[in-house]
């Protein structure tokens, strides 16, 4: 099954100097062992190529956050110089969360079930 990592995580983001930093949270256990699996440093990279100005995974650096449910994702040299220095009219790393809730990802069918049924648990408790 092919999803929206919005459908299975949220995220937050921001931006230093020339720096995109994202976070990239699961919801359940269940969630985080499937985002640890699926999002790479390659994957993220091609995502955000038009940021990257390629798809080389050697700009993008991937922190594994177990305790927290969370991937820390940063992408090096993706605002085109940062605030200061960019003539981008949206240069700020704030925006790049959503970019990258909208991401797909194939999944099992059973996997997909149980990570979402731990979304909907999560955010019925919310």
């Amino acid at each position: 099954m092919k999803l929206r990592l919005a459908a299975i995580a949220h995220a937050r983001s921001g931006d230093k100097a020339d720096r995109a930093d994202l976070g990239l949270f699961a919801w359940d256990a269940a969630g985080y062992a499937t985002l640890s699996r699926v999002i790479t440093r390659e994957r993220i990279a091609a995502h955000f190529a038009h940021h990257l100005g390629s798809a080389d995974a050697g700009r993008v650096d991937l922190y594994l956050l177990p305790n927290l449910l969370a991937i820390k994702l940063v992408l090096n040299g993706a605002l085109n110089g940062g605030a200061a220095l960019s003539l981008r009219s949206d240069n700020l790393g704030k925006t790049l969360g959503a970019q990258l809730l909208r991401m797909e990802v194939e999944l099992p069918d059973d996997e997909a079930a149980l990570v979402q049924a731990g979304v909907k648990l999560a955010l019925e408790n919310f």
